[in-house]
């Protein structure tokens, strides 16, 4: 799943999630993608629009880089998903070709 995430200096980057866990017989689902667009919604709220190293807290310490970007998104998120769901990946695309991964 994919969003766009307005970052400190107003540009955009898209974030690109991906789950594991077994696929739901009655859905067809690993997760439900709307649930996963909440919990991103949640996350890219406290980060948008927003100068990350001045307003976020965890970056009090760290640069806010892409790469410390998806740290980010995985520690909010890891705690946050339905039984079973872990996550895979949180990519960071600042454009086409400027990307950061995250596996945890």
């Amino acid at each position: 799943m994919r969003k766009r995430l307005g970052s400190h200096l107003g540009s955009m980057a898209k974030v690109e999630l991906q789950v594991r866990g077994p696929v739901d017989e009655v859905t067809g689902m690993v997760m439900d993608i709307a649930d996963m667009k909440q919990q991103m919604a949640n996350v890219i709220s406290k980060l948008d629009h927003k100068f990350i190293d001045k307003d976020v807290p965890y970056f009090s310490d760290k640069p806010s880089t892409a790469e410390n970007i998806c740290i980010y998104f995985w520690e909010e998120l890891k705690n946050n998903l339905p039984d079973g769901v872990s996550l895979n990946k949180v990519k960071i695309y600042e454009t086409d070709k400027n990307v950061a991964a995250y596996k945890g």
